[in-house]
């Protein structure tokens, strides 16, 4: 230790190449492919993929090497070198313990003497709500930052994945209603500017821009990526001004939860979108540094929907696409 710093005397982090090796949790799923296509493109640095299955891995990493966040001792050989770390946990699959998770990272990262860690977090629910509100998958993230504050890294930060414009045309995707129209019925007033939106793949340029400048972005800061804010109202009125005839009804929260399983959780998260929106608080100047560190505006509904929500000749109705991503419920 650096006495009275509380910074760890670190390597340098560097692979053979020269570059700065950065290591990319989750790498097939949709934050860390984002991650490691973005730092690949920025150049500056080489990428080891980590995924529980690296012989079926298909990205671009330079490395790929096995590491499962359930199992602590397939890290330390993950994050061996490495200068920097990126970390994603999906709340979604049963049994998962974030905590532990992000604590097992962490731990090794420390261990391997990593000079910046990047972790995925979201807003604390709880904390913003004052316990009014119950959405553990975002809650369950914010308690780990704690872990990474106190770890003592030279260098850490935070990014905030937003809503998933994809989430619009996979789990929530429009339904035939009781009337006959296609649409959505939600818990949530259709009025009210609430939902921080963004495509995902624009997550890896504000994660690639921090590790290239940790002096501006490497000192515990929180980088939203927000493409667009917006109502349901703003959504499907920028969707049929494209050419969809979409509708919306507000349900009751207490309808929605019974309609399959996780609906109660999905419900308050909407829920908690009305109260206090998306991030929980007014966010503009962190949304600004994300978008100074990315080096570009994140892509905004309307062309994200012109290319990903297609029109179904004759019909004003579109055909849905999947999403696959761990944490698909943002």
């Amino acid at each position: 230790m650096i006495a009275g710093s509380g910074k760890r005397e670190v390597g340098s982090g560097k692979s053979e190449t020269g570059k700065p090796l950065i290591a990319v949790f989750g790498a097939s799923g949709q934050q860390g492919g984002s991650v490691v296509r973005a730092l690949k493109a920025a150049g500056k640095f080489r990428v080891r993929a980590l995924t529980r299955n690296p012989d079926k891995y298909r990205g671009l990493g330079d490395e790929v090497v096995a590491a499962d966040l359930d199992r602590p001792d397939t890290l330390k050989a993950a994050l061996r070198g490495a200068h920097g770390v990126f970390l994603v946990t999906n709340n979604w699959e049963e049994g998962t313990d974030e905590i532990k998770q992000v604590a097992a990272a962490v731990g090794a990262a420390e261990e391997a003497r990593v000079r910046h860690f990047i972790w995925s977090t979201l807003p604390n629910v709880e904390s913003i709500s004052g316990g009014k509100f119950n959405v553990p998958h975002f809650t369950g993230k914010a308690k780990s930052d704690r872990i990474v504050e106190e770890a003592g890294f030279v260098n850490h930060t935070f990014v905030i994945a937003p809503f998933y414009y994809g989430n619009l045309v996979g789990v929530l995707a429009p339904k035939k209603q009781a009337d006959e129209s296609v649409g959505w019925a939600l818990p949530i007033d259709p009025k009210v500017r609430g939902i921080h939106m963004g495509d995902i793949r624009d997550l890896g340029e504000i994660v690639a821009g921090a590790f290239a400048h940790p002096n501006l972005a490497g000192h515990g800061e929180y980088l939203p990526l927000v493409g667009d804010f917006m109502s349901f109202n703003d959504i499907i009125d920028t969707l049929n001004r494209q050419g969809h005839k979409f509708s919306f009804k507000q349900v009751p929260w207490k309808e929605f939860a019974a309609l399959f399983p996780g609906a109660p959780e999905v419900g308050e998260t909407f829920r908690y979108f009305e109260a206090h929106t998306y991030l929980g608080s007014d966010s503009g100047e962190q949304i600004a540094l994300a978008n100074r560190i990315a080096g570009r505006q994140p892509t905004n509904f309307a062309t994200w929907a012109r290319k990903n929500f297609p029109v179904k000749a004759g019909s004003g109705r579109r055909e849905a696409g999947s999403v696959t991503d761990a944490d698909r419920h943002r």
